[in-house]
């Protein structure tokens, strides 16, 4: 729930609603207007609601002012409100910043040059990158579950079809799993909010979080509540869905699903468990949800290290830095439950999300330059890219080190926070697992880019030379993602973060690296040749065997897991454990 709990209007508190409303009016008139003319509605519109997005984070972030507004003037239970804290204010910013940079390296993709037929694949995916943002900002602003409902479902039925975009078969059926685990996960959520409402005659957050205490009604909607959103998010082991939508689709969608997409369910998770049933949630229900967290960033970044296709790495990689932002529940419960301030992981998670959004986005946008331009995205064959493209590769090794949280990034950051409230809650096996995540992202960044640095004979020859505007676009992304920690520093008041960016962090960040090429070694798909090798791998040899055995199990576990008997009885068992740890918690 937001910080500000009056129901009435303030003043600015009509952004919010401008925040929702122009992207759909920007839809409605690209719709009018259609062909080559609907991208340019949309840079308008993307223009206009950046410019809004910054007046919200003004008034929010700098000048300490929530902001609400009355929907027809009627207030809660029988009304709306929209409101902004700073959690939705940060996360509104971010999402304009990589829309407006999703849309330029979009130009190159689903432009319409002049004389060019017009496509109803351009035509779509203009509306759709409005229709996502709008529903994501919708989510950000509400204070309603019901209403959060909807924003879910209008995000869901707007990102699906940006997974089937080039009508092949394959991601045809991608869309289509994604959109039935979707369903799937809605109508658990619907009902959660359905069970609330009978309850306690409201869905409105504010008033739930007055009304709502212990009871197996409660529990019971907090657990279909919290399954339903983990589905739509894709957490561990509920990811059948993700690999296949994220890699299929065409690189400008795949950063906006990757980037934004699974940031909508996350965000209304964080304001179930942290805003509204805070005292209802035990340490027990959060632990579990720490378990799936861990889970995601072990196994999301194994697998990711053995793929073939540099696309299905990075979505992989998503899956892996989806369990970071469920590593907050556990360190914000457990804080709470010793009387401490469970403020610093809340801020971990937000920053972990941002810096996730940026630096994945870019990661996907570099991915497709390079497909596009090489004609493939087999790793083991991109030797010779970073001389025939060496900003792309750039960029993706910037948005790499930014997902591995090496100083500066926000990702950086928020990993100290998360340390120090694992430290301060007793809960330091969380440490273990975000440093061997960021070994295992670490290794796979060093692979692609071992393998991109290779030499050729000759240059490169590219089928196509990549986009100049796609190549900044995409490397300003990775930049603010990265220099996302100098800004979180100056606004998170907290003692562990003065000094934060010292000669210790920079020796800690060379070992993460260092520790990230030995993983790459023992557990990577496809080795490059070096120096040496021959005479290494014989005598590591039967480690390397080892490794990559217990690499290969992890990966076929996960292709169990991504079945559809398997993952609904998983949801069905997850349904369950959750309501039992939250009632033992009791």
């Amino acid at each position: 729930m937001p910080a500000h709990t009056a129901d009435m209007t303030t003043p600015g508190g009509l952004l919010l609603v401008l925040a929702v409303l122009v992207p759909v009016l920007g839809l409605l008139a690209g719709l009018v207007v259609g062909g080559r003319q609907a991208r340019s509605v949309v840079l308008l519109t993307i223009a206009l609601g950046l410019a809004i997005a910054l007046a919200v984070a003004r008034e929010v972030l700098f000048r300490s002012n929530p902001l609400a507004y009355v929907l027809g003037g009627w207030a809660p239970p029988l009304g709306i409100i929209l409101q902004a804290d700073g959690l939705s204010a940060a996360m509104m910013l971010a999402a304009a910043v990589v829309v407006a940079g999703i849309a330029v390296y979009a130009g190159g993709n689903f432009g319409t040059a002049r004389g060019e037929p017009e496509s109803r694949r351009s035509l779509s995916f203009w509306l759709l990158l409005l229709a996502v943002w709008g529903g994501l900002n919708l989510v950000f602003v509400t204070r309603d579950l019901f209403t959060g409902y909807v924003a879910l479902e209008m995000l869901t039925f707007a990102a699906v079809p940006l997974v089937c975009l080039d009508g092949s078969g394959e991601t045809i059926r991608a869309a289509l799993r994604y959109l039935l685990f979707a369903l799937l996960g809605s109508m658990l959520y619907l009902l959660g909010v359905f069970l609330l409402y009978g309850t306690y005659g409201t869905v409105d957050m504010a008033l739930l979080a007055a009304r709502a205490g212990p009871g197996l009604t409660t529990m019971a909607a907090i657990a279909l509540l919290t399954l339903g959103l983990l589905a739509k998010t894709a957490l561990f082991p509920l990811h059948l869905w993700l690999p296949p939508a994220h890699s299929g689709a065409p690189p400008a969608a795949s950063a906006i699903l990757s980037g934004l997409v699974v940031k909508g369910s996350w965000f209304l998770v964080v304001r179930v468990w942290l805003d509204v049933f805070p005292g209802v949630v035990p340490v027990s229900a959060a632990q579990l949800l720490a378990a799936c967290g861990a889970a995601a960033i072990l196994a999301g970044n194994v697998v990711a290290l053995r793929q073939q296709r540099l696309k299905l790495l990075v979505a992989y990689s998503t899956v892996a830095q989806i369990g970071y932002l469920f590593v907050m529940f556990p360190l914000a419960a457990g804080l709470a439950g010793l009387g401490l301030d469970a403020a610093p992981a809340r801020s971990a998670g937000l920053l972990q999300a941002m810096s996730h959004a940026l630096a994945k986005a870019a990661m996907f946008m570099a991915a497709g330059l390079i497909y596009k331009s090489v004609g493939h995205d087999r790793i083991a064959e991109l030797a010779g890219c970073a001389r025939a493209m060496p900003l792309t590769v750039l960029t993706f090794a910037l948005a790499g080190i930014a997902l591995m949280g090496l100083p500066p990034s926000g990702a950086y950051v928020a990993k100290k926070l998360f340390f120090d409230a694992a430290a301060a809650s007793g809960q330091e096996w969380l440490e273990f697992v975000l440093n061997a995540g960021a070994f295992l992202t670490a290794s796979y960044t060093i692979l692609v880019l071992a393998h991109a640095l290779r030499p050729v004979g000759g240059r490169l020859l590219l089928k196509a030379p990549p986009s100049r505007a796609g190549e900044l676009s995409a490397l300003v992304l990775a930049l603010a993602s990265l220099l996302l920690g100098f800004v979180a520093t100056g606004m998170i008041p907290h003692a562990s973060l003065s000094g934060a960016f010292t000669l210790a962090g920079l020796a800690a960040a060379l070992v993460v690296l260092a520790v990230g090429a030995v993983v790459a070694a023992a557990l990577g798909l496809q080795l490059p040749p070096v120096a040496g090798g021959s005479a290494l791998a014989g005598l590591l040899g039967p480690l390397r065997r080892l490794t990559v055995a217990a690499g290969v199990l992890v990966v076929r576990v996960d292709g169990g897991l991504r079945h559809w008997p398997v993952a609904s009885i998983t949801l069905l068992v997850l349904v369950l454990g959750f309501a039992a740890a939250i009632v033992n918690g009791h």
